[in-house]
């Protein structure tokens, strides 16, 4: 009798752990979960010191070739950061891959890698413990998610429409982000507000 009391109280905590996990993970349409990172030039940043502006977290990779496709391929990402942070737009690069893992750069060596894909992101993170992106269930690079002035998460997924690493399908593709960052400047409901992510994996 004990042990199955024992057995029932353990499901009944495990259960709970579970269940706070899963209320802690981000969700389109509610608060996004704050997180505090270190960015690459030493400075500490937290999601809630950009309250009342609106911002996209971008999980990359350098060395994917999903990520290549919209950087050095095309310039597409470089070209939609510099126009989301000239509308004020607070844009954060997430780089979750575990330390040693396939693109985890040395600070130097995203500067450097920023400099040649003329990258406008308002600040890159490492999150090498694997923590936030965890949080947001980041599972691609790239993964993309917009957040609105309030700290609501309005849109989370893929960058558009057409699931290819092929530089000129992003031309025919509708961009979910930049569509998503048309609807809040314009005060309209966000028209679509999740997608299947693509690209590799995340490096946990």
């Amino acid at each position: 009798m004990k042990s199955l009391i024992k057995i029932i109280l353990t499901g009944v905590v495990l259960g709970g752990a579970l269940s706070i996990g899963r209320a802690a993970t981000a969700e389109v349409g509610q608060a996004a979960p704050d997180f505090t990172l270190t960015d690459i030039n030493g400075t500490k940043h937290s999601l809630s010191e950009f309250k009342g502006r609106t911002v996209v977290l971008e999980w990359v990779n350098p060395e994917c070739p999903f990520v290549m496709k919209h950087y050095d391929k095309s310039g597409n990402i470089p070209k939609l950061q510099k126009a989301a942070t000239a509308d004020g737009v607070v844009w954060l690069a997430i780089n979750s891959a575990a330390a040693g893992k396939e693109g985890d750069y040395a600070p130097a060596q995203v500067k450097d890698w920023q400099k040649r894909m003329s990258s406008a992101a308002t600040a890159y993170f490492r999150d090498q413990d694997g923590r936030v992106g965890q949080l947001y269930d980041a599972r691609t690079t790239p993964h993309l998610y917009v957040i609105d002035g309030g700290g609501t998460l309005v849109y989370a997924g893929g960058i558009d429409s057409i699931r290819s690493s092929k530089v000129d399908d992003i031309a025919k593709a509708t961009n979910y982000v930049a569509a998503a960052l048309a609807d809040l400047k314009a005060g309209r409901p966000i028209q679509t507000k999740s997608s299947p992510p693509y690209g590799c994996s995340v490096k946990y």
